[in-house]
């Protein structure tokens, strides 16, 4: 065992297992990403600059049914060859006396990761727009995927996909949460009354976003990242959440004043709309209630987040101020969960 490993690293055992499935040039360094506040992600690089990723579960206190790298690993492999840009598989490993839990390699690709306001405005508005048109057609292209043709029909239960994420949040905050939380509890209610009918479902990736894909140095998306949240059911729940994290240039106070989509050149959300609308022929009129549930969801799962911060789970990354700022973030969170709503 070498000294000053990363956290969640065991070196020697991952720098063996990792040689018997690819060819290592000399030795290897763990870089991990500080973008990500889950599954712990690292770029692996040889002495000759190969490189590949690394995903394992976070240290520690860990959520019931999160992090399961072998369903992650499952999605990816299985969407290799549709028209959904995905990284190559290099293994996955079960085994975890070799670092401590499960974890999978995939290729390194190339790109961008444009996770804030600061980022995107490196790009020109045409790039810009380049880049929004492209993260709504693959988000199509996930949702005209049919799981039972790639070997997924079985990830999960098709039906009721929103009843069930309402009762699965619920019940990790319920579980895993150390403080009371009333607007959550007042806010499920609420979205479980008013709930619209499932239209169809499909591959729901969970957590689409532009800071969740990798932009080619084309501007368009060349790679899908982060299955860790990827079940079957309404497809509209994933517009629903990107629309979230694109931000409102309208609203000064949106909690996602942020979002490196509110820079000048990306659409705007009526385009976003207009655009997937019209390439995927679906209805969208419930959409403002997918909006505030997404809302509501992402305060749960920060909330989540933020016990296995205050655990210390999450490594030694130098989060400064943030741990303080995560009930600001999830009072936020809920608020404009609460406006969305009372604007249906």
């Amino acid at each position: 065992m070498t000294t000053d490993e990363p956290i969640g690293i065991h070196y020697d055992n991952v720098d063996n297992w990792l040689r018997e499935q690819v060819i290592i040039q000399g030795k290897i360094k763990f870089d991990l990403v500080t973008h990500g506040r889950s599954n712990l992600t690292y770029i692996v690089t040889d002495e000759q600059q190969n490189k590949w990723v690394l995903r394992r579960p976070p240290t520690g206190h860990v959520l019931a049914s999160a992090h399961d790298m072998g369903r992650e690993h499952r999605i990816i492999s299985a969407l290799q060859e549709t028209g959904v840009p995905v990284p190559s598989i290099i293994g996955m490993c079960d085994d975890e006396s070799v670092t401590g839990a499960p974890f999978f390699v995939m290729s390194h690709v190339e790109g961008h990761i444009i996770k804030a306001l600061e980022d995107s405005e490196a790009f020109s508005p045409l790039q810009q727009r380049t880049q929004s048109e492209s993260l709504v057609d693959v988000l199509v292209a996930l949702h005209d995927v049919n799981p039972n043709s790639i070997g997924l029909g079985n990830l999960g239960k098709t039906e009721d996909y929103i009843g069930r994420q309402l009762r699965r949040w619920k019940r990790q905050v319920d579980e895993g949460s150390d403080r009371d939380l009333p607007l959550f509890n007042d806010l499920h209610q609420k979205l479980e009354k008013s709930k619209p009918p499932q239209i169809g479902s499909g591959i729901t990736h969970g957590d689409y976003r532009l800071d969740n894909c990798m932009i080619g140095h084309d501007n368009n998306v060349a790679a899908v990242l982060d299955w860790e949240l990827c079940t079957l059911g309404d497809v509209l729940a994933d517009l629903g959440g990107m629309l979230m994290w694109w931000g409102d240039k309208t609203n000064s106070n949106n909690v996602m004043n942020d979002a490196p989509t509110l820079a000048e050149g990306y659409l705007t959300t009526d385009e976003v709309i207009e655009r997937y609308a019209k390439a995927s022929g679906r209805d969208l009129s419930a959409l403002p209630y997918y909006i505030a549930f997404q809302f509501w969801r992402l305060a749960a799962i920060t909330e989540g987040v933020r016990v296995r911060f205050t655990a210390g789970a999450m490594g030694n990354k130098d989060i400064g101020d943030e741990l303080q700022g995560f009930k600001i973030r999830i009072d936020g969170l809920l608020l404009a969960s609460s406006t969305t709503l009372d604007r249906i």
